[in-house]
């Protein structure tokens, strides 16, 4: 099993401290990558891989996705709501919890932090590559489990972009899958939508009893009998290669949104700029997420969930967390990943996708996976 943490993320307005971790366990059959098993369980064969360096210097039928629309102003028009008396502005506090000292650092490294520097992951049917941004700790994480079991092809796959801390993207790492599975086990497949709702706020609000910090943004696709469902809950994104045209399969969940300003107005909240980002409170730039407990009166862990078929023109799926999409189009990840990946190597395409935008200002992490769809048809 695999999980992967990486920090960064400029969704709160205050800078932040964390930890991360990452461990593999594979099978011939199913792969699971999660938060566990020590460092022993990786072999030296395994196509996981560590990159340890210095860190840089400091310097369609589908849905579009919500960053490419026109701005929308952070004010409210409405004057019933201008005269509502505005909650108090929060200050968001800050994680800052070390790393674990019962986890051995891979491949020699005298810094524990350094481990989680740079990952990439390649198997079959998809690849990672997860790179940590300017600041001290990551808050990403990632996992995987996959099925080829005869012709009963089935995946889960997930990217979590922590902020406040890593906690809540790793308890939804962890966890996202099995609350999933367990509502589809109870509902039939028939309600998968409602299952994945189910699952969304069940490993929210199981989290948020643990009294941790910080929150986290979540994409997850689920593959069963030919049919891909696509969630968010926040800035991950997922878009499909549709025969080389880009198409978002999510909306980004951000408080700029109208309908999304909307409803945090009607719960009686406030969408106001900060450093020229609108945010709920003035605080935070995401309005939907796992965790967020200071503002879970108006941050929803509810997902938006979507459907498709798995056709041909579906050649493969990019999800990736908010450090590649604030600096790379749609359609430029999927015309620098589609010559990649008709090759099989895809992990490059993800690793090219990263560089692509450190190299534009980029100081958020970054996580790029790239399933290829054709694997599973």
């Amino acid at each position: 099993m695999c999980t992967v943490a990486i920090s960064n993320s400029p969704v709160f307005s205050p800078s932040s401290r964390v930890s991360s971790s990452i461990f593999c366990k594979s099978s011939p059959e199913s792969l699971t990558l999660t938060h566990a098993p020590s460092s022993s369980s990786i072999s030296p064969s395994s196509s996981f891989k560590f990159r340890l360096q210095k860190p840089p210097p400091s310097a369609s039928g589908l849905i579009r996705a919500s960053n490419e629309d026109s701005p929308i102003s952070c004010s409210s028009t409405s004057p019933t709501l201008l005269k509502r008396k505005r909650p108090t502005r929060l200050d968001i506090p800050m994680s800052s919890s070390g790393f674990s000292s019962d986890r051995a650092t891979p491949c020699g490294a005298a810094v524990a932090e350094d481990r989680w520097k740079e990952v990439e992951v390649e198997e079959d049917g998809y690849s990672v590559y997860c790179k940590r941004g300017r600041r001290e700790a990551m808050e990403d994480r990632f996992k995987a489990v996959v099925n080829f079991n005869g012709q009963n092809k089935q995946a889960f796959f997930g990217v979590f972009d922590g902020h406040g801390g890593s906690k809540a993207a790793e308890f939804a790492a962890e966890n996202l899958e099995i609350r999933i599975q367990d509502e589809v086990e109870k509902r039939g497949e028939i309600e998968i939508v409602e299952a994945i709702k189910q699952g969304y706020l069940n490993t929210d609000s199981e989290f948020l009893k643990q009294e941790q910090r910080g929150g986290a943004c979540c994409v997850t696709a689920i593959i069963r009998a030919g049919n891909l469902v696509v969630s968010n809950a926040g800035d991950c994104r997922a878009v499909v290669s549709n025969g080389g045209a880009a198409q978002a399969l999510t909306s980004d969940h951000r408080p700029s949104r109208q309908d999304e300003k909307l409803r945090i107005e009607s719960l009686g909240g406030y969408v106001d700029s900060s450093r020229g980002v609108c945010r709920v409170l003035g605080s935070l730039a995401v309005s939907r997420g796992i965790g967020d407990r200071s503002l879970k009166q108006w941050i929803t862990s509810e997902p938006e969930t979507k459907m498709f078929k798995i056709v041909p023109e579906f050649e493969f799926l990019i999800m990736a967390s908010d450090g590649l999409w604030d600096k790379v189009s749609n359609q430029e990840a999927v015309d620098i990943a589609r010559p990649f990946c008709a090759s099989a190597e895809a992990v490059s395409a993800c690793k090219k996708l990263v560089e692509l935008s450190a190299s534009r200002g980029s100081v958020d992490d970054a996580s790029v996976m790239i399933i290829q769809l054709d694997r599973f048809c």
